[in-house]
């Protein structure tokens, strides 16, 4: 008996979202849907991103200014200004391509169940889209590994 694929476990009916929908459609999505998170597609069906609650949820938690001590004339940053930068880029985000994640992790349809699980753990990723080539096919949940370990 052959191992299981990311093909035999994944969810076919695949919820996504475009680029250039609103960060307001995307929270209406996800709660209309009940799910935490989401493909971004192009009109060919290839993903150009990943989108998740994590990312609304950062777009309202309070910014807070780095903080910084000074020295003689200078200002010398305690904390990343480069986080800083990024919080305030997503509070005025108002389309998902703003908010979304660009450098997606993805599988291919023959990738082992086994991989995908490794994938998942190493990465701390709770979905993984699944391509057929260059297309999406599917999406492989945590649920859906712990599923077919338990053999349904």
């Amino acid at each position: 008996m052959s191992e299981l694929t990311a093909a035999d476990i994944m969810i076919r009916d695949v919820v996504t979202i475009e680029e250039g929908a609103s960060v307001q459609e995307l929270a209406g999505l996800l709660s209309r849907e009940r799910i935490s998170g989401v493909p971004v597609v192009d009109s060919q069906r290839r993903v150009i991103g990943i989108v998740s609650e994590g990312d609304l949820v950062s777009i309202d938690a309070d910014i807070h200014f780095p903080h910084y001590i000074q020295f003689l004339d200078s200002v010398i940053f305690l904390e990343s200004v480069k986080k800083f930068d990024e919080r305030i880029r997503k509070a005025a985000a108002i389309e998902v391509s703003q908010i979304m994640t660009r450098d997606v992790v993805t599988v291919q349809v023959d990738t082992p169940v086994s991989e995908v699980a490794t994938i998942m753990t190493d990465k701390g990723i709770n979905r993984l889209p699944v391509l057929d080539g260059d297309r999406l096919a599917g999406i492989v949940t945590r649920a859906d590994v712990v599923r077919s370990m338990a053999g349904s």
